[in-house]
């Protein structure tokens, strides 16, 4: 069976980065994971290929070769799944969809073309798929129905069916769930509250793999909470720690983690020592009410901010999460996100307005209460250029507003620099460098032409051309007189703001934009109805 995979491709988000890539040569900052791991849960006799329309467009030699057609995705690419599908259609191709968008909304109207639905987890799912297309059957949907996969059995990747060199990062995973129960969150829902991992030897395996295939840059553990079994990440590290001491530390690692990351010393020294440069934080708030309302009840449990300075304190960078909209929230709540990411200097702060996403509590209780604005199969997804899809507790041009305007104060070149050079004078030394053996650390590449470039186009805008030379320049003989081991990581985080000063402009006119197309706001203190929020 000649099977074309096709990743469909996304809009511009917080995470796209294309001025960083622009500058290093690449295309994407992360592979489609789950497709290439489906390629390993199909049958290895089947031809395949696949095609990251991120990367780049489908040929049509490619489309003449293919029998079949696998398009998997999260929510926010389902424009582009709709499309990608339509096309397949129109060659007379038979289409398998699966992944997040269609196990958590399956009828979508973007879906409706599709000839197979392979939802829920594939270990479960696909092997029902296989039996389905080995009888001749042109079309079907498979369901695990709750049940939750072992993920013990999961085989190695294909890795090798990408194009490893149009990737900044390379994604694998250890664990599927999250022991929590965030009103908002849609990972209980797909991957439930139990988290399964993968065996140490399965995820050094998968290492070794990308290693053979000549992959030398860092590697995102896609999980949702790394920590989530603590028992079973402690099994892991040591053995990371091993191979990249065997191997020389080739790769770096990055990560998610619940806040309480910060309460385990041993499990921060132990990742610090494996080489994971940083982990996101989905804080949401600094508002205590407005965590209890989520259910986020882990993150009231110590200070935020202390949490924040320990993990960083190891020499791991903080990445956050922060969410504005939440019910009962008090006005100036954008203004308290920009306070204490100033604060703590968390340099990549990513900040959206609350989505309610099928199936999650919230779904469901907006639902009860009619306060929805969307119907299910309508649903956006999270990204920063959307408003929120349901009739909030204060007006939405307030939410909106304050949301802009924090967004673009935090990224703002002059205050964004002050911010990481605030960061990176706590940062903690990295802690995997004394596991170099000598001989390794001294035969290390010299940098690339593609990173001086790089490095020298940085420092002619932020250091030469821009109102920012001043800051740029005393920031960086700063970091270099006193925190001198983690100079190229604070130059890399400085350039990052390369893509967010563009993002700013972004955010700024689609959220405008959905704004001007929403009805005159309700005379205060009238109940405003589903709908008055809809865009006209």
């Amino acid at each position: 069976m000649r099977t074309l995979f096709i990743y469909p491709e996304f809009p511009k988000t917080f995470w796209s980065y294309e001025k960083i890539l622009e500058l290093v040569n690449r295309k994407v900052l992360l592979p489609p994971l789950g497709m290439v791991t489906v390629a390993a849960l199909l049958p290895q006799t089947w031809e395949m290929k696949l095609v990251d329309r991120n990367v780049r467009e489908v040929t049509e030699a490619e489309w003449n070769w293919a029998e079949l057609v696998v398009i998997s995705g999260m929510i926010v690419q389902k424009a582009d799944m709709a499309a990608q599908i339509a096309k397949a259609k129109q060659r007379g191709l038979p289409v398998a969809v699966g992944g997040p968008f269609a196990s958590s909304t399956p009828d979508a109207p973007e879906l409706q073309l599709a000839d197979f639905k392979v939802l829920d987890e594939g270990e479960i799912t696909l092997p029902m798929f296989i039996e389905a297309i080995e009888r001749g059957e042109r079309q079907g949907r498979f369901s695990a129905e709750g049940e939750k996969p072992d993920v013990t059995g999961t085989p190695i990747p294909r890795f090798d069916l990408l194009e490893l060199d149009a990737y900044d990062s390379m994604s694998v995973q250890f664990s599927r769930g999250c022991p929590f129960q965030c009103e908002f969150c849609d990972i209980i829902v797909l991957y439930g509250r139990k988290p399964r991992t993968k065996t140490p030897d399965q995820l050094v395996a998968e290492l070794q793999y990308l290693y053979d295939l000549g992959w030398r840059r860092s590697i995102f553990l896609v999980d949702d909470n790394f920590i989530g079994n603590k028992r079973n990440a402690k099994l892991l590290l040591p053995e990371i720690k091993r191979w990249q001491i065997d191997h020389g530390y080739p790769f770096s690692f990055a990560t998610e983690a619940s806040v309480d990351l910060a309460s385990d010393e041993e499990m921060m020294l132990m990742m610090a020592e494996a080489r994971f440069d940083s982990v996101f934080l989905g804080i949401e708030t600094p508002d205590e009410a407005s965590l209890e309302t989520a259910r986020k009840l882990q993150n009231t449990r110590s200070s935020l901010e202390e949490s924040v300075d320990r993990i960083t304190s190891y020499g791991i960078r903080v990445m956050a999460g922060f969410i504005i909209g939440f019910d009962g929230e008090k006005p100036g709540a954008g203004d308290r996100i920009v306070e204490f990411v100033s604060r703590t200097g968390i340099p990549a702060a990513m900040m959206g307005m609350l989505q309610a996403l099928p199936n999650t509590g919230l779904w469901h209780r907006l639902e009860k209460e009619g306060r929805l604005v969307q119907e299910k199969t309508d649903a956006k997804g999270v990204n920063q250029t959307n408003l929120l899809n349901f009739v909030p507790t204060r007006p939405i041009r307030q939410i909106a507003n304050e949301y802009v305007d924090a967004f673009c104060r935090l990224y703002e070149p002059n205050a964004y620099i002050d911010r990481v050079t605030h960061y990176y004078l706590k940062m903690g030394q990295p802690r995997w460098q004394q596991y170099v053996k000598a001989a390794a650390f001294g035969k290390a590449s010299l940098p690339s032409w593609t990173d001086v470039r790089a490095l020298l186009i940085v420092i002619w805008r932020q250091g030469l051309k821009r109102d920012t030379r001043g800051r740029f320049w005393r920031s960086l003989f700063t970091i270099a007189r006193r925190n001198p081991n983690n100079l190229e990581q604070f130059l890399v985080t400085l350039a990052h703001n390369e893509h967010f000063q563009e993002y700013r402009g972004v955010v700024t006119r689609e959220i405008q934009d959905q704004l001007a197309a929403l009805p005159p706001e309700p005379p205060e203190g009238s109940r405003e109805t589903t709908r008055e929020l809809q865009p006209a």
